[in-house]
């Protein structure tokens, strides 16, 4: 099976799902890590092309650590819309990978740009079968047979920009893979300062884990990654995201 996630910036996806991610990749299965920008206003004194490149490199040295490929959309930081044009390149980039499973962004964030990926990442997956619906691109990709699985990751600390808790339908067990998903932030040196700067975060590698450990806490384990299953009509409703993570995969009685 071939697993896309894809998010809003380089180090989203290691942050919200580097366990599961590595999990997938371990058991055989595609994997590709997307990230919509290069992460160009994620530095504050390197230039937007000097940090594009090398949040770029940090991003593909990530997904090197379990084996996975990277992407990077082109969309710029804080300009992620969901507009027609905006739909029909999202579109493009899932015609292109034609994966089995699509993991994205929480619709309830904390920033602007993780709330537009995963609109349009949902839209983009039903249009990814219209074959009427054109994308524009110069070598359009064939449209899909059908609707892909999709699933939302969990939002940054696992609240929405209020502080509301978001309750995730399942829980994944990543103590196994926790090592590797610390390895594949790490990689993302870069942000250390970013993070620190305008976050005031002081170690990004021991706050994903605090995060990390508090997910696990809802099922009862050292180490969790949620994520809920979009199951809105008429987008597929058999799991096959759990189906593939087996018996790491621990409900929490939300959905039957």
């Amino acid at each position: 099976m071939h697993v896309a996630c894809i998010h809003a910036h380089p180090d989203d996806a290691e942050i919200l799902a580097g366990g599961t991610l590595a999990l997938l990749a371990a058991s055989g299965n595609q994997v590709t890590i997307v990230s919509m920008t290069a992460g160009d206003c994620g530095s504050g004194s390197a230039s937007p092309k000097e940090i594009s490149v090398i949040r770029q490199r940090e991003a593909a040295a990530a997904a090197k650590v379990i084996g996975a490929e990277y992407q990077c959309a082109k969309f710029r930081d804080l300009a992620i819309f969901n507009d027609d044009e905006s739909r029909r390149r999202v579109t493009e980039l899932i015609r292109k990978l034609r994966p089995d499973v699509v993991l994205t962004a929480s619709p309830a964030d904390y920033h602007c740009d993780h709330e537009a990926t995963s609109v349009l990442v949902r839209d983009a997956c039903f249009a990814a079968s219209v074959p009427n619906y054109s994308t524009n691109a110069k070598d359009p990709a064939a449209p899909l047979h059908s609707i892909r699985h999709l699933y939302y990751v969990d939002s940054i600390a696992g609240v929405d920009r209020m502080g509301a808790h978001i309750q995730p339908d399942f829980i994944v067990n990543v103590k196994s893979t926790f090592k590797a998903k610390r390895m594949m932030l790490a990689a993302h040196e870069s942000q250390r300062e970013w993070l620190k700067r305008q976050h005031g975060i002081e170690d990004p590698i021991q706050t994903m884990e605090r995060w990390t450990r508090a997910r696990g806490k809802l099922a009862g384990i050292d180490f969790g990654e949620g994520f809920r299953r979009y199951a809105g009509h008429p987008f597929p409703e058999t799991p096959l995201l759990e189906d593939l993570l087996g018996a790491k995969v621990l409900g929490l009685g939300i959905r039957a």
